[in-house]
């Protein structure tokens, strides 16, 4: 696999900010982790990716910024449209879904703009939204959601004929999504046969959201492989797990976590019997009055960096990352999957995780996947040393 740090953790939101971040943070960050080159998944709000899909000026900056850097990019996550890091973010950014003209249009530039900047002989992915918040959603509203995602095929179909160069789009399932966890997609794109064609439009494995659904990681990729469903990418990340509720001062711990910008989904471990737990929002579970269980464990939709260990009674679901890399490794196609790490809550993350720099953070999860993953990504970044 190809290793890369999604650029979504920063808040740039025109070309000259994501030049700026390139230098300021990316550039800086591969010499930090000791890379020779390192991938970058490029989030591109929606006005700058029209902007680039239309004017080879502005990819040509966007190119002289990454080959400056050392930087070299296959993937772009296409799921956040724009807004991403304003004061509050939470349900809105599941908007616009795929039911809408804007999304389309949004992928189908993010999809033109990778793929006129691949590396020659390089194949891109893009990841997006499992297809929008489920609350209001309907027959028609799945019927407008396959038939732009048909077009979006179409797309990708003309870009690969016109410039030799493949895109595929993941879908990221997402807990409280109409796509909740990889049987929604599987379901949902088998009972659509012509969206499988050509292996264009797959999954994107968040590990984050398969751990929150406590999925088993070698079930779920062999689920998606058996349907026919290619792994695409895999966003490299980790939840937060409170293995016994019970304890002394275990909400107290979970406190710091629920904050004002993002939504952070919250399940208990499913028993086969009685009620599974859901909630969309870790408020939910803190409110005393709540009647969530606490005779078993709960994870909660909090992306922590990969290195670090969250303080007690709190842990880190890194086994079901490892797990799932190993899988998708032996999955159909998984050797051309992207590896995207995805820790974009650095700025609302509690201070005992906070690193001295944001440099400092990124390049330590970087070295960690070096180690701990070097047997699936490429040899370059295999190569990472500790600083």
């Amino acid at each position: 696999m190809e290793l890369s740090y999604c650029t979504n953790v920063h808040p740039a939101e025109d070309l000259d900010g994501i030049i700026e971040q390139l230098d300021v943070h990316a550039g800086p960050v591969r010499i930090a982790a000791g890379l020779a080159s390192l991938g970058v998944g490029l989030w591109l709000p929606a006005d700058t990716a029209a902007l680039l899909a239309e004017d080879a000026v502005s990819r040509g900056r966007l190119s002289e910024a990454l080959e400056r850097n050392g930087l070299v990019l296959r993937t772009i996550n296409a799921f956040p449209y724009r807004g991403f890091h304003d004061d509050v973010v939470k349900l809105a950014v599941y908007r616009p879904d795929w039911t809408t003209p804007e999304r389309l249009r949004f992928t189908r530039d993010c999809a033109t703009v990778l793929a006129a900047m691949l590396p020659p002989g390089a194949s891109g992915s893009i990841s997006t939204l499992p297809l929008g918040w489920r609350e209001g959603w309907d027959a028609d509203a799945d019927a407008d959601a396959e038939a732009n995602l048909a077009a979006l095929l179409t797309h990708l179909r003309d870009v690969r004929d016109r410039t030799g160069r493949t895109v595929r789009v993941g879908i990221e399932p997402e807990p409280g999504c109409i796509l909740d966890n990889v049987a929604d997609i599987v379901a949902w794109l088998s009972a659509r046969p012509r969206l499988l064609e050509d292996e264009m439009l797959g999954l994107c494995l968040d590990t984050c959201h398969l751990a929150v659904s406590f999925a088993d990681p070698a079930a779920a990729v062999a689920e998606a492989t058996a349907a026919g469903v290619r792994i695409v990418k895999v966003q490299a990340s980790v939840a937060l797990e409170l293995g016994d509720p019970a304890a002394p001062g275990a909400l107290a711990a979970l406190a710091p976590f629920a904050e004002a910008r993002y939504v952070h989904q919250v399940r208990a471990r499913p028993t086969g019997e009685g009620v599974d737990y859901a909630a969309d929002d870790l408020d939910e579970v803190l409110d005393p009055r709540s009647a969530w269980p606490s005779d078993r464990a709960w994870r909660v939709h909090v992306h922590i960096p990969l290195h670090a260990t969250p303080a007690p009674p709190l842990r880190a679901t890194t086994e079901v990352l490892l797990a799932a890399v190993d899988a998708v490794l032996r999955a159909p196609g998984g050797n051309d999957a992207h590896l995207d790490v995805e820790t974009y809550t650095w700025s609302v993350l509690p201070d005992h995780l906070q690193p001295e720099t944001l440099v400092d953070g990124i390049a330590a999860e970087l070295r960690w996947a070096s180690e701990h993953l070097g047997h699936a990504i490429s040899a370059d970044a295999a190569t990472a040393v500790a600083s």
